[in-house]
């Protein structure tokens, strides 16, 4: 599997010929138009930097929903979170996808506005790779995000959803996470390839350039 982040909450995850796409952003927010092609999209939720479906060719499936979706040997679920911690009183709604791609399972968080109750962990069940909000503003604050961690214990965490030079919006430094989980120096890949066999047994933080 080779993931690879487009910058924002957008990845473009490639196992066996498929490409999955999550998030993809409007140009609007400051990243670099996409250009590429893609085999199913993921949509958390309907704002303009995670839900420009437009930009992807290929004329791929779209996840957009909770539920339980199968598609070309990828299987999802949806769960519906909200996007504040008002119960989505001042957000809206968020979806959590738990993706099932390549023997193993990927979670990508989306814009998640609060802690994970008790029945979400549950539902979530084991983690191998968490791609996790770690800029706070519009999504869980830092020390959520670390507490997020610590609950689901994955083996890979991904952040997103942070501050970089080229983003329109005011959000927190990837590096006051990596502060606060004690993963500081920690040195940015291009991308990351693995594989279930090369998973590490204890949980790693792995930051990405953007593309």
């Amino acid at each position: 599997m080779e993931i690879t982040w487009l910058g924002h909450s957008c990845f473009s995850i490639k196992e066996k010929g498929k490409v999955l796409v999550t998030d993809p952003y409007s140009p609007d927010i400051g990243y670099p138009p996409l250009k590429l092609t893609a085999d199913i999209v993921t949509v958390s939720h309907s704002h303009p930097g995670h839900s420009y479906v437009e930009g992807i060719g290929n004329n791929p499936k779209q996840i957009t929903t909770p539920g339980e979706f199968e598609i070309g040997g990828l299987f999802a679920t949806g769960i519906s979170t909200f996007h504040d911690s008002e119960n989505g009183s001042i957000r809206g709604r968020n979806t959590v996808y738990l993706i099932e791609f390549g023997n193993m399972v990927l979670c990508h968080l989306g814009d998640l506005g609060h802690r994970l109750t008790p029945q979400l962990l549950e539902e979530l069940g084991t983690v191998d790779v968490l791609f996790l909000p770690v800029g706070g503003e519009s999504t869980i604050p830092v020390n959520l995000a670390v507490e997020t961690v610590r609950a689901l214990d994955p083996r890979i965490v991904i952040p997103m959803h942070y501050q970089t030079p080229v983003l329109k919006r005011n959000l927190e430094s990837v590096d006051v996470f990596l502060k606060r989980i004690e993963a500081q120096g920690i040195e940015a890949k291009p991308k990351l390839s693995l594989s279930q066999s090369s998973l590490p047994s204890n949980t790693e933080v792995v930051v990405l350039n953007y593309a």
